[in-house]
């Protein structure tokens, strides 16, 4: 041990450490789905940290850490944004510096089991607090929370159903602090195996007591992924090779045809007659057809990004336009200081218009659908709005296209999973160039996957359900009740602060007299 903190004395190879060890969570997610490792892969990084020498190095550990974190998790941005993917894994690293320094706190040293008792507690919640924070759209929002690489494990969906995937990343690291008492502080081992015990009693207790999703009917859903098509003319050759998948599905008794994010390239009032070729679309397949229109409105200014439903006599009148922007891909923020990011990457030349409230549609002769677009799957409470709306079926009309061959597409089509379990109704992830996923009302995945080397048009036995989860009902309480632990932290160490400063309160000393003891000057 005395050797491995000899090698990391000098600060730059600790830091380069801790950048390797803030990496290592990445691997549960899309595309290795080593999800087990989820549960172990903080340990390094905590070992690091509590051994820092000063509060100061532990919140460089914790910054460095975070910038592997982010960094890892995002790789696939390098592409499209250069080096600026680094300028925004050093920016979203730091807010992991005051959680490094609250490791260190209560887990440096020799800990008494009071203080891995409050690591146990705190630590998790100090995590939270970092995914809360990074979770604002401004800030890239919540891709890649710990909670998420769990999305195919059925105990997590489970307890993603009670508390989020709030309440299942808070477990894991608890977990992970667990084992790093048990590794490093063999003293303090009763609390963390007390710890050990509590993870594993919260997650029977979800898996008995959490309610199931009650089944009702079932719905017949087609995704239809075109695949990649670029080059001239791109927008106008990808609606030909929808509208022949589309096709395929006449006489197959569908209620409703999804195609993906961006799959219309022009307004439909200024292009009447792709709205009179879907609406013929409509009848030839006796289904709906919600696509999403990417293009400058006619009836208003600017871009927009709008989940359009169109029936046999043309578009409905349902829309949903796109609320949350992908930061730099869709909008520049602060473009007045930023602006300089299109000359490095592919950053967005003109900000798309945001629109302003969510909408539930109401399928002809189908379900009540909760349209999002994008990113918008990764945000837990536009999907639990939508389900406390009326949504049957959520939707997610999505296109990683710029990002095939990355570990992006999979992760994208993971995050459904959590958002079906989180409200315990059916999530549709429609793409236009994969990865194309169904899950059911438990979370659990629906026929086949549609990856990114295929073009065609699926159909789906999409079981509804009613009922209401916890989760929908209570809302985000794990990131609230974080907050509220980290605030009686605060108040509590504050306290003995004060307290320290007015120095002993003991009474003095008195000598056999009865008077008491003068210390000579």
């Amino acid at each position: 041990m005395n050797h491995i903190g000899h090698h990391l004395a000098s600060p730059w190879r600790r830091s380069l450490a801790a950048a390797l060890a803030g990496a290592l969570p990445v691997l549960a997610f899309p595309a290795p789905n080593l999800w087990w490792i989820a549960y172990v892969a903080l340990v390094p990084w905590l070992l690091l940290i509590r051994t820092a020498p000063t509060g100061r190095r532990a919140a460089f550990d914790g910054w460095w850490g975070g910038f592997g974190f982010m960094l890892a998790m995002h790789h696939w941005l390098l592409p499209s944004l250069h080096v600026f993917t680094f300028v925004i894994a050093a920016l979203l690293g730091a807010l992991w510096a005051p959680w490094g320094w609250l490791v260190r706190r209560t887990l440096g040293g020799v800990p008494s089991g009071g203080r891995v008792a409050a690591a146990l507690l705190v630590v998790p919640s100090g995590w939270l607090a970092v995914e809360l924070v990074r979770s604002w759209q401004g800030l890239g929002g919540p891709w890649g929370v710990l909670g998420a690489s769990q999305w195919q494990v059925e105990a997590a969906l489970r307890l993603a159903s009670v508390g989020g995937v709030w309440l299942t990343g808070f477990l894991i690291v608890a977990l992970n602090v667990a084992v790093a008492v048990l590794v490093a502080v063999r003293r303090a081992r009763v609390p963390a195996v007390a710890g050990l015990a509590a993870v594993a009693a919260a997650t029977s207790a979800a898996w008995v007591w959490s309610p199931r999703p009650d089944p009702g009917d079932r719905t017949r859903i087609a995704l239809v992924q075109p695949g990649v098509v670029a080059g001239r003319d791109s927008a106008d050759r990808r609606f030909d090779r929808e509208e022949q998948l589309t096709r395929e599905l006449a006489g197959r008794d569908v209620d409703l045809v999804v195609w993906g994010e961006s799959s219309v390239g022009f307004d439909l009032g200024d292009r009447p007659d792709l709205a009179r070729r879907l609406a013929a679309l409509s009848r030839e397949t006796g289904a709906e057809i919600l696509v999403n229109v990417d293009a400058r409105r006619s009836d208003q200014p600017g871009i927009y990004k709008s989940s359009v439903l169109v029936g046999p006599d043309g578009p409905t009148g349902d829309r949903y336009d796109k609320m949350r922007l992908v930061p730099f891909g869709e909008y520049i923020p602060a473009r007045s200081l930023l602006g300089w990011a299109t000359s490095v990457g592919k950053a967005a030349g003109e900000d798309r218009r945001q629109g302003t409230e969510q909408v539930v549609m109401d399928v002809a002769g189908g379900p009540r659908i909760g349209p999002m677009v994008c990113f918008e799957s990764a945000f837990p409470d536009m999907s639990r709005h939508l389900a406390q709306d009326g949504a049957d079926v959520l939707l997610a009309q999505s296109s990683t296209s710029t990002f095939q061959r990355s570990w992006a597409p999979e992760q994208h089509a993971s995050l459904a999973a959590l958002r079906a379990a989180e409200t315990g109704r059916p999530m549709v992830h429609a793409t236009l160039t994969g990865v194309s996923a169904v899950y059911g009302p438990d979370g659990g995945r629906i026929g086949p996957w549609l990856g990114t080397d295929a073009s065609a048009a699926q159909v789906y036995e999409v079981p509804l359900a009613h009922g209401t989860t916890p989760y929908v009902r209570f809302g985000d309480w794990p990131p609230q009740g974080a907050l509220l632990v980290l605030a009686v932290y605060g108040a509590v160490g504050m306290a003995r602060f004060r307290r320290g400063a007015r120095g002993p309160l003991v009474p003095p000393v008195r000598t056999v007299h009865g008077s008491p003891m003068r210390h000579g000057r």
